[in-house]
């Protein structure tokens, strides 16, 4: 059912081009503009970095379950003179002397583990692994708004291209038509109204023509910058009706479960939850295992060589702080309250768009299938008008007023068709899945985790995966 009313409107514009003009080769399709988008487009680019910038908090997050190791090394020079005086027997005196130079030298490793922090690295971690899933939702929300863009202004210049030539076989209909009224007013058959009346349309249908080149122009240049090349011999743009639930509860039901801007907003009340539990682990005692091992050298004149070595826990209880920690508890607890009231309002919203875009849809396909109407009714009227014209029934008035129908049945018509496909891919967007697997794309889909998981576990290094 779906593939009889795709290719329908799929081939009106063909056929819609073929009436008013010829058709170019057809070289490009709105799958591959979409793969251009999706793999070049330089704001989604820039979104992928931010995700793997992201990645970043889970091994900070995790540091805090590894020890933290510091080499100290210390060299250099000092010179001693001391004079010291001791009493030995109750009439002796010993004064002993020392003076010169000696270089000082020393190294030594401390290392340092946490044991206990109050939970807090825990649920850093898992603040962070919420921030990577939130962040990989909001790339999916740039993807699906890209894809709409690039879907949207294919079909524009499309539409445009196809008004720029109706507008122009409407110039050419309306030359003949001024040109016949001049030969039958060199005869007598028409006044000079007739004339003027032709010559005025005319002038009207050449502004609809320059109208209609400049908004080509202004399409050509954003089709430029969403898709990434210029426009060239554009096959007609399909509906993806077939990857669309088939009702709207369905559909709504759908969007509040995969649309990414509802997932995104779940996973921040997961942020300001754990955020909220890592304040108040700051209430809690911290316990610490220090081990550290030194060797000096030199360090008096007396003293050549010395090692020491030390094991210490230590236990820190946080009585009071001046309030802030508990300024902080209370701060995360609004911020988590203000989250779970931006997903309902999320839901809300996405729960409105999808109503929205799935009305639009239905209205869209009656418009084309009444446009349709209109072209062929116009047609006919223009057809027994100019007939009736002949015969001196009509007025040269009455056959440019048909004349003008009918090119505004045929802009309609193009507008509809255009209307209907972007239609369908504003509800697949509002659903969740417009994206390059829900349109079985045939390109390789960018995998957020793959990243993650080369850094996740990283311990040390600088160079970033990709080399850099």
């Amino acid at each position: 059912m779906y593939g009889v009313k795709v290719a329908t409107a799929a081939s009106a514009v063909v056929l819609l081009l073929a009436q008013i003009g010829p058709t170019p080769a057809l070289a490009d399709t709105i799958e591959a503009a979409l793969i251009r988008a999706y793999q070049n487009n330089p704001q989604l680019n820039a979104q992928r970095a931010q995700v793997r910038s992201t990645d970043e908090n889970v091994p900070q997050a995790l540091s805090g379950y590894r020890p933290k190791v510091a080499l100290t090394a210390s060299a250099g020079y000092q010179y001693t003179d001391t004079l010291t005086t001791s009493g030995g027997s109750p009439t002796q005196i010993v004064r002993t002397e020392t003076h010169g130079t000696d270089p000082p030298r020393a190294v030594g490793l401390t290392v340092t583990q946490t044991l206990f922090n109050g939970q807090q690295t825990a649920n850093r971690t898992r603040a962070a692994e919420s921030q990577v899933s939130g962040a990989r939702e909001a790339l999916r929300v740039l993807e699906q708004t890209v894809l709409l863009n690039a879907a949207t202004i294919y079909m524009d210049y499309l539409r445009d291209s196809a008004i720029v030539e109706v507008q122009k076989s409407n110039v050419r209909v309306l030359e003949q038509t001024l040109k016949q009224t001049q030969d039958r007013f060199n005869v007598g058959e028409v006044t000079r109204t007739d004339v003027a009346q032709s010559e005025a349309q005319l002038a009207a249908g050449k502004t609809q023509e320059l109208t209609a080149e400049s908004n080509l122009v202004t399409t050509r240049s954003n089709f430029r910058r969403i898709i990434g090349n210029e426009p060239q011999s554009l096959a007609p743009g399909s509906p993806v009706d077939r990857f669309l639930p088939g009702s709207l509860p369905g559909a709504v039901e759908l969007s509040l479960v995969e649309n990414p801007n509802v997932t995104a907003a779940m996973y921040g009340i997961d942020v300001n939850f754990l955020q909220v539990k890592i304040n108040e682990g700051a209430l809690l005692p911290t316990v610490t295992l220090q081990g550290s091992v030194q060797q000096a050298y030199e360090q008096t004149m007396i003293t050549p060589r010395t090692f020491g070595a030390s094991a210490i826990a230590q236990v820190s209880v946080p009585i009071y702080q001046g309030g802030a920690e508990y300024s902080l508890i209370r701060q995360s607890k609004e911020n988590l309250a203000q989250q779970r009231l931006n997903l309902e309002m999320t839901r809300d919203q996405t729960r409105a768009n999808t109503v929205t875009a799935w009305g639009q849809l239905v209205a869209g396909k009656a418009q084309v299938s009444s446009a349709q109407s209109q072209v062929t009714a116009s047609e006919v009227a223009l057809n027994g008008v100019r007939e009736e014209a002949k015969a001196g029934q009509r007025t040269t008035l009455d056959v440019l007023n048909a004349q003008q129908a009918l090119v505004n049945a045929r802009v309609a018509l193009v507008t509809a068709q255009h209307d209907r496909v972007v239609a369908s891919y504003a509800v697949l967007n509002a659903v969740g899945r417009l994206s390059p697997q829900g349109l079985n794309l045939p390109t390789q889909t960018y995998d957020a985790s793959v990243h993650y998981q080369q850094v996740r576990d990283s311990w040390f290094g600088v160079r970033t995966p990709d080399g850099r």
